[in-house]
C-alpha cells in the first residue's frame, strides 16, 4: 500500500493502447486530394445490351379461353336472358341453349341435350348468365385418338414401342394384372346373346327374382361403387357407369345429400341417361343393371366435360312478401319461428329419405315447420327448401341462423279424413247456452285416424252412452278387459323351422299375399312375376320367414304355463 500512493496515476486498469495509425502529416501535393482517391473495390463495367436482343413488336397475347377463367367470382358479370331467344351462342351445330331445364347443350348427333347436372336441375326459368355462355367440352377435331395413355415425348421413348394392352385385345396367356371384360348375361341354357340396339333389346326379357338376388348378393359389401354427391348425376358419371358396366353387370351407385330428399327422381334419370335397369334399391344405394345383351363396344359414347360451367341467376327463394301474405304477416310469421324448436336436425351428407314425410306431418299440427341445418354448406340448405318448396308443398321464410323456416300456405289441406264429429269453431256457440256440449268433441284429424284404428283392432270401446253410472262404466270396462285379453291369447304358438319359415314366405310371395308398394317391394326388389327357386336360394340371406304369431302367444307362453303346472302337482 505504501507503494501504491507513491503513484501519480492510481488507476490499477489503465485502458489498452490504440492501434490506429497517427495520420500522415500533410503536403502541399497531397493536401486536397481525398477526391482523387480511387476506391479500394475497382467499379465493375458492363458492355452495353446489345440492340438485337430488343423486340421492337413483341407477338400479341394468345385470345383467352373463357374455359380457364373464372369471371362469375371475379367479376360482374351479368347478362339477361330473353325468353323470345332461347339460344344463347352457337358454333355451327353446337349451340348452348337456356330453357325450362336449366342451361343446355346441343351437339349434331347427341341422343338429347347434355347438362351438367340431370336430376338437380332447379324447376324455376334461369334470369341471367354469371359468364359467357361456351361448350365445357373439347374441340370437334383431336390430332390423335385417345389410347388410353400419354403421347410418347422423347425420341428414344418412341424406339421403346410399348404395347398398349386392352381388355378387348388381351396379352398372351402369362401377363399378370390384365383386367378382362364381363360378358353379357346372365342368360338361361340354349340363350345366347344378341345384337341389340335400342333400350328394349338391350335389356332383354325381364330378370326374375332368383337372378336378381345373384346379380345384387356380391355388391352388397363391396366398395366399387360411383359416389352421388350434392350436384346429382352429372354428365360425365354416364361414361363412370360404363365404365363400372364394362367389368360387371350391376353399377352400384351410392347416393348421398341434397338428391336423397328426392330418390324417384334420381332414379329416373339414372334410367333415363344411362339405359339400364334399377333391380334393386335400399336407403341411399342403388343397384344398376346394365342389361343381358349389354356390349361394351357398342355402348353410347358421350363427350366429357373438361370444366364445370357456372351455375346460370335463378330467382330469390325468399321474398319480402311471399304469396298470399303481406309484408307484415310475413314479418310476423318469422318473429314467431325463432322461439319455434326444429323438428329435427340434419347431418352433412346424410340420407334425406323421410324428410318430405315429416314435414307433411309436422304441418299437420303446426302452421309453421323449421329444420335445423346448422353445420352444413350454405348452398345445400338452400337447395333443400327449393326441393321441399315443391314437394311438400310449402311457402319458405327465411333461411337464417342456418334454419329452414317454412309456412304451409293458406291452400293447405290435410293429409287425414276429416272428423266425424265437426270441430266448433268461435261464434258458432248459442250466446244463451253457457256450458259446453259434452257430445262435441275437439280432436285433431290424426288423433281421429287413430281412434278409429284402435277401434277396428278391438284396442279401444266405442261408448253410445254417456249417461252411466260408475258401476255401470266399472263394469263396462271389465268385460271389455276379458275381451281384449282372450282376443289375445286365444291364438296358438307357431314355430317354424328355417325350412319351412322359407317354404312359407315364398308360398306367400307367390299367392300375392305380401302388402308390396308400387314399384318395390318390402325387400327393396322391383315387383314381377314369381317364379320357383332353386337349391341357390335356400339358405338366401334375403329370405325371411312372411309370418308374424299373435301377441301372449309366444312359446315362453306355454312354457310359463308348464312350470306353473308343475309347481302345483304333489310331490312324489
Amino acid at each position: 500500500m505504501p507503494a501504491l500512493a507513491k503513484l501519480l496515476n492510481p488507476n490499477l486498469f489503465p485502458s489498452l493502447p490504440s492501434t490506429r495509425r497517427p495520420p500522415p502529416p500533410p503536403t502541399a501535393t497531397t493536401g486536397n486530394s481525398s477526391s482523387s482517391r480511387s476506391p479500394p473495390i475497382p467499379i465493375p463495367k458492363y458492355p452495353p445490351p446489345l440492340k438485337s436482343k430488343k423486340t421492337q413488336n413483341p407477338p400479341p397475347p394468345p385470345p383467352p379461353n373463357p374455359a380457364f377463367k373464372t369471371p362469375h367470382r371475379n367479376s360482374r358479370y351479368y347478362k339477361p336472358i330473353r325468353p323470345d331467344s332461347p339460344v344463347v351462342s352457337s358454333d355451327g351445330d353446337r349451340s348452348v341453349v337456356v330453357g325450362e331445364s336449366g342451361v343446355s347443350y346441343l351437339l349434331p348427333g347427341a341422343p338429347f341435350e347434355f347438362q351438367y347436372s340431370y336430376s338437380e336441375t332447379p324447376s324455376a326459368r334461369p334470369l341471367a348468365m354469371r359468364e359467357p355462355a361456351f361448350l365445357p367440352f373439347a374441340p370437334p377435331t383431336m390430332p390423335r385418338p385417345w389410347t388410353g395413355k400419354a403421347p410418347l415425348k422423347g425420341s428414344k421413348e418412341k424406339k421403346k414401342k410399348i404395347p398398349l394392352f386392352d381388355s378387348f385385345d388381351p396379352p398372351p396367356p402369362g401377363k399378370k394384372g390384365v383386367k378382362y371384360v364381363e360378358m353379357p348375361g346372365p342368360f338361361h341354357l340354349g340363350q345366347r346373346p344378341k345384337d341389340g340396339r335400342t333400350r328394349e333389346e338391350i335389356l332383354g326379357e325381364p330378370l326374375k327374382r332368383w337372378e336378381i338376388k345373384m346379380l345384387v348378393k356380391p355388391h352388397l359389401s363391396d366398395n366399387r361403387q360411383v359416389n352421388l354427391g350434392r350436384d346429382g348425376l352429372t354428365h360425365n358419371m354416364l361414361e363412370l357407369v360404363h365404365l363400372h358396366w364394362k367389368r360387371r353387370r350391376v353399377c352400384k351407385v351410392r347416393c348421398r345429400g341434397v338428391p336423397t330428399v328426392d330418390m324417384d327422381n334420381v332414379c329416373q334419370h339414372l334410367e333415363e341417361k344411362t339405359g339400364g335397369r334399377i333391380i334393386h334399391r335400399v336407403g341411399g344405394i342403388v343397384y344398376l343393371f346394365r342389361g343381358r345383351n349389354y356390349n361394351y363396344r357398342t355402348r353410347p359414347q358421350y363427350p366429357l366435360m373438361l370444366w364445370k360451367p357456372a351455375a346460370p341467376v335463378y330467382p330469390k327463394l325468399i321474398q319480402e312478401a311471399p304469396e298470399g301474405l303481406t309484408k307484415a304477416e310475413a314479418d310476423n310469421l318469422r318473429k314467431r319461428g325463432k322461439n319455434l324448436l326444429p323438428i329435427c336436425k340434419l347431418a352433412k351428407n346424410g340420407i334425406y329419405l323421410t324428410l318430405v314425410k315429416d314435414v307433411r306431418n309436422a304441418f299437420e299440427g303446426s302452421p309453421l315447420v323449421k329444420i335445423d341445418c346448422r353445420g352444413m354448406h350454405a348452398s345445400d340448405y338452400k337447395k333443400l327448401g327449393a326441393k321441399l318448396k315443391d314437394l311438400v308443398p310449402c311457402v319458405l321464410l327465411s333461411f337464417d341462423d342456418e334454419q329452414i323456416l317454412m309456412w304451409r300456405g293458406k291452400d293447405w289441406k290435410s293429409m287425414y279424413p276429416e272428423p266425424t264429429v265437426p270441430l266448433a269453431e268461435k261464434g258458432e256457440t248459442d250466446d244463451a247456452c253457457e256450458v259446453r256440449d259434452v257430445n262435441k268433441v275437439i280432436s285433431s284429424p290424426k288423433m281421429t285416424s287413430l281412434w278409429e284404428r284402435a277401434i277396428q283392432t278391438s284396442k279401444a270401446l266405442l261408448l253410445n252412452d254417456l249417461n252411466l253410472s260408475p258401476d255401470d262404466l266399472l263394469k263396462r270396462v271389465e268385460e271389455f278387459e276379458g275381451i281384449t285379453q282372450a282376443t289375445e291369447h286365444s291364438y296358438p304358438a307357431l314355430v317354424l323351422s328355417s325350412e319351412r319359415a322359407t317354404g312359407s314366405s315364398v308360398a306367400a310371395y307367390e299367392d300375392g299375399s305380401t302388402s308390396q308398394s308400387e314399384d318395390y317391394g318390402e325387400d327393396g326388389f322391383p315387383l314381377g312375376d314369381s317364379d320357383e327357386y332353386d337349391d341357390f336360394c335356400e339358405d338366401d340371406p334375403f329370405e325371411e320367414a312372411d309370418w308374424s304369431a299373435p301377441l301372449g302367444s309366444l312359446p315362453v307362453d306355454r312354457l310359463t304355463e308348464k312350470l306353473s303346472q308343475d309347481q302345483k302337482r304333489p310331490d312324489s
